[in-house]
């Protein structure tokens, strides 16, 4: 693919790059201060190692960034301005100042676990992470024969705009954002079974959210939503928190299981759970798709900042046949895989980073990018079936059957 977009993130703005100060009192570090640690190039530097050339944005959205990656993402693809997108974050904590301002908000739990929604909830507890998605045109995907794990029905961002503070959570605001996401998706409340939460497990914010859920989900139900929180197992991923909420509902997808929350006793008194159809995940769950229904969830995120994002997810379709060959047979036979480099120890530096992938990775897609996106240059081999053994002998640099290595002309 030449045309693709990246789209990463840096940290919450009350924490926003504290690598920079870090980085100050590093003296050997001179000169690289700008682009070490500007939020700007963190997008740019995924481009430049990866060759994209589609847009390259940086989003700082605070604990909503990844999520809205995703959405604006997947705007890009539908929009034709790339064929292939990465939409992801990232949070690091170079120095202890998140946990320092935090705790002076009272924002901290004591033990440092986020039990969300539940009625000793004390605080959010931080952690670092970092996670990035791959997304594609379904139609794409399957003429392509790739692998598609879940699909993403719509999604949705705004603002909480002039509500009664800055940083507090505004219930309306959630509701329109879940709202818009369902209409986008074409999709009814009773469609969704499970919404992953942002559910940070502070006092204030998660009887707001739920509330909100309650108001829109949890009206007119016959069987009620499983509302959970990835941040009961991991903690608070802050600028990777959305990211993280969407893989877990992915392989949730996948596997047909409703994982639990953690450290989730009582629900919250401070929520009317009787007002509407909406329950714990206390424990894990089957999830079937009994009478043909599709499994979905729905992903949020909200950012200090005001800016919300839901996402709804949807299980993947079955597998499409895989594509013919332009003889209109099916691919078959022996599959070259190409490498090239401009010095041997690179060369066998590039069969060692192929090892990982030989069992990701269908032959007949790596072949066609190793082939079509990559720069050739005078160094190359040409390995021939046995993947794993055959990049194992380039990397050590001995010889093996079906491997074919020199300079080219």
């Amino acid at each position: 693919y030449r045309d693709l977009c990246a789209g990463a993130t840096p940290s919450p703005p009350d924490v926003t790059l504290d690598y920079t100060d870090f980085a100050r009192a590093q003296r050997e570090l001179d000169g690289y201060g700008g682009t070490g640690s500007s939020a700007s190039v963190l997008s740019g530097r995924v481009s430049y190692a990866l060759g994209f050339e589609g847009p390259a944005v940086t989003i700082d959205t605070a604990c909503s960034s990844s999520l809205v990656a995703m959405h604006l993402a997947a705007h890009s693809l539908r929009s034709g301005e790339c064929d292939l997108a990465l939409a992801g974050g990232v949070t690091l904590m170079s120095t202890p100042g998140a946990f320092v301002e935090f705790e002076r908000q009272g924002g901290l739990a004591g033990d440092g676990r986020c039990k969300a929604f539940s009625d000793d909830a004390d605080g959010t507890g931080w952690a670092e992470g970092a996670g990035m998605l791959v997304l594609e045109r379904l139609s794409d995907a399957r003429r392509q024969g790739h692998r598609v794990l879940a699909v993403v029905r719509g999604s949705a961002v705004n603002s909480d705009g002039a509500s009664n503070g800055l940083t507090a959570p505004s219930g309306p605001s959630q509701e329109r954002v879940i709202r818009r996401a369902l209409a986008v998706a074409g999709v009814s409340v009773s469609d969704v079974q499970v919404v992953e939460g942002h559910g940070t497990g502070t006092r204030l914010g998660d009887p707001i959210e739920a509330e909100a859920l309650l108001a829109t989900y949890g009206r007119g139900r016959s069987v009620p939503l499983w509302l959970g929180s990835v941040k009961s197992n991991i903690g608070h991923t802050q600028a990777a928190a959305g990211v993280a909420g969407v893989i877990k509902m992915v392989e949730a997808l996948r596997r047909g299981v409703l994982p639990a929350s953690l450290h989730a006793g009582e629900p919250s008194p401070y929520v009317d759970w009787a007002s509407g159809g909406v329950r714990l995940l206390a424990e894990a769950r089957e999830w079937s798709g009994a009478g043909g229904r599709v499994r979905r969830a729905g992903v949020s995120s909200f950012g200090i900042s005001g800016t919300n994002a839901h996402v709804i997810l949807e299980q993947a379709p079955d597998p499409a046949p895989r594509p013919a060959a332009p003889n209109g047979t099916a691919p078959t036979g022996v599959v070259p895989w190409i490498l090239s480099a401009r010095e041997p120890e690179a060369l066998r530096e590039r069969a060692a980073a192929l090892l990982p992938l030989v069992d990701l990775a269908h032959p007949h897609d790596m072949a066609d990018a190793l082939l079509s996106t990559r720069a050739r240059f005078e160094h190359r081999a040409v390995v021939v079936g046995g993947f794993a053994a055959g990049l194992g002998a380039l990397a050590s640099g001995e010889p093996a059957v079906g491997v074919v290595s020199g300079v080219a002309g």
